[in-house]
């Protein structure tokens, strides 16, 4: 028996968004960062690509700590990408293409340098209660200011807590310490942050992703134990009131909304994602981006484990379904290597590694996302100095993982592999020098294989990997297969190989993947048409390397 199907899975399912890291996209007054003006200019490119949505990563006022995810005015733009007339004149635009925008809103934390921040250091006690404040012992100084409240770990290192000397109090701060909590617990935070999505709806914005979301929620009390302490705040105690409230008040329920969750759970993001529970249209997860961290490190090296990656996907792709939850489908993103580079081979294979990514993803049920330049097969950097990279994560863990007892060179090989920045290196749009991305110097070096892989080059060629896109995209739009249908994982003769199928009626699809180097045994099954493949020849019974097709029996 099939899935009961909505209109909401229709709506979702038959769309494609795009994500934009906006200093690197384009550049359009030679600044070296991209900004607003030049999204603009390329909206015809992602009309022919045929996307639905853009993300588009923070654009506020913003130190720029963190990229601009340390936002200090939510409702204001960083000059570093334009102005406000600028927004307006690329909701216009994109709204004249049938291209929706999606902004990103951080409201776990906020800059250091907001207003309300800077009012909590002056003492004002309404401000002090916008944030998670704590009181340091009657003895701390600025020297010696003794135990934090907790022994909970920055996810950029180090201990979570900050302590203020003229305030005798600590901060929390899950991220870098300019990036301060807020508190959720307070009304007057989550009023604030509702406004803030009321003034961009009225800009034209018609969808929204919401940054580590699922950490606004902390517990009471301030328990500690041996572990990190994310269990404590992931999935929090008043999560889903606090985000019902958020999508009721912000009348954004009808809206594509999207929320990253950290360290997550199924069972939650099928409530996160359930429309009966009225918080959000589907969420990211990344336990799938996990399986070559041995020992769940992050910052240490392992071959990707393709068995977990597949049980990863069944208990995901199958147990949202059946709970009536909505996945996100994505190998990509701004805190992501380039997956090619992580899951192929973009030396020996660079055009199969580069497609059969998508092909798995993008026929599975849930929403694709593209990364900018994930269309092309851009890889990862080719950076041979900690100097040429930017990404305050990366520099920090470079000499963390020096003072654990490794060498530069191996702390390098280790950041070079993992860091941020390798998905954040500039759109290469052609073979120039700066890859047509800037007629400045780029604010982040631009990788050498630009002058094969680009989009100017691609956009001509009809199999190039942006073409292999396009025909993902319209066999998204075209087959009510794709966008509904039931899924389930199929055993495979080959550990290296991840197969499923799509049921809707007496329609069905069946799609494998060849996850190595080498030949794998294909499934049994034979004859049917072929629907997408990423080789011009298919071998009888076999999977040829990074081999991915698609077949309607």
């Amino acid at each position: 028996m099939g899935s009961v199907i909505s209109q909401r899975d229709f709506f979702l399912g038959s769309k494609v968004i795009y994500q934009i890291y906006i200093r690197s996209f384009c550049d359009s007054n030679a600044d070296g960062t991209g900004d607003l003006r030049g999204i603009t200019s390329k909206l015809d490119y992602l009309k022919d690509l045929g996307i639905d949505y853009v993300w588009i990563t923070p654009f506020f006022i913003s130190p720029q700590a963190d990229n601009g995810y340390d936002v200090a005015d939510y409702r204001n733009i960083d000059p570093l990408f334009g102005t406000m007339e600028d927004f307006e004149e690329l909701s216009q635009e994109a709204s004249k293409r049938g291209i929706g925008l999606m902004l990103d809103m951080v409201f776990n934390h906020t800059s250091t340098e907001h207003e309300w921040f800077k009012r909590a250091l002056a003492g004002d006690p309404t401000y002090l209660a916008y944030y998670k404040f704590v009181d340091a012992g009657p003895d701390a100084t600025a020297q010696n200011p003794g135990e934090p409240p907790t022994n909970w770990e920055s996810k950029f290192g180090g201990n979570a807590w900050e302590y203020v000397p003229s305030l005798n109090k600590w901060y929390l701060h899950l991220f870098d310490k300019t990036q301060a909590d807020l508190n959720w617990d307070n009304p007057a935070v989550r009023a604030e942050l509702v406004d803030v999505l009321r003034f961009w709806r009225a800009k034209g914005v018609n969808a929204f992703r919401f940054d580590v979301v699922n950490l606004i929620s902390k517990p009471a009390g301030w328990p500690s134990d041996n572990t990190d302490g994310r269990h404590f705040y992931s999935d929090g105690p008043n999560i889903h009131e606090y985000l019902q409230e958020m999508v009721r008040e912000g009348d954004i329920d009808g809206l594509l909304t999207v929320g990253e969750m950290s360290s997550t759970s199924l069972d939650a993001c099928i409530r996160y994602t359930n429309p009966d529970c009225h918080e959000l249209g589907m969420a990211f997860n990344f336990h799938h981006l996990k399986v070559d961290y041995p020992n769940a490190q992050k910052w240490a090296l392992a071959k990707p484990d393709i068995p977990a990656l597949r049980e990863l996907f069944r208990s995901w792709q199958e147990g949202m379904t059946a709970g009536g939850g909505w996945n996100s489908l994505f190998w990509s993103n701004h805190d992501q290597p380039r997956p090619n580079s992580r899951f192929g081979d973009t030396d020996r294979y660079w055009y199969e590694s580069s497609t059969l990514l998508p092909t798995c993803t993008h026929l599975m049920r849930g929403t694709p996302y593209i990364y900018q330049g994930e269309e092309l097969g851009q890889t990862i950097s080719d950076f041979t100095s900690i100097d040429q990279y930017r990404d305050v994560e990366s520099i920090n863990y470079y000499r963390i993982l020096q003072e654990q007892g490794l060498s530069a060179e191996e702390a390098f090989q280790i950041v070079h592999e993992r860091s941020r920045d390798d998905g954040r290196t500039p759109m290469a749009w052609d073979d120039t020098p700066t890859a047509g991305f800037t007629a400045g110097t780029p604010w982040l070096g631009i990788p050498a294989n630009h002058d094969r892989i680009n989009a100017r080059s691609e956009m001509t060629d009809p199999n190039s990997v942006r073409a292999y896109f396009q025909r993902l995209i319209a066999l998204r739009k075209e087959m009510p297969l794709i966008q509904v249908g039931d899924v389930r994982f199929l055993d495979a003769p080959s550990d290296k190989v991840i197969a499923y199928e799509r049921t809707l009626g007496d329609e069905r699809l069946v799609v494998q993947c060849n996850f190595s180097a080498d030949e794998q045994p294909a499934l049994g099954e034979t004859g049917g048409r072929v629907l997408i493949g990423n080789y011009a020849e298919h071998k009888d019974g076999v999977l040829q390397p990074f081999e991915a097709y698609a077949t309607m029996l």
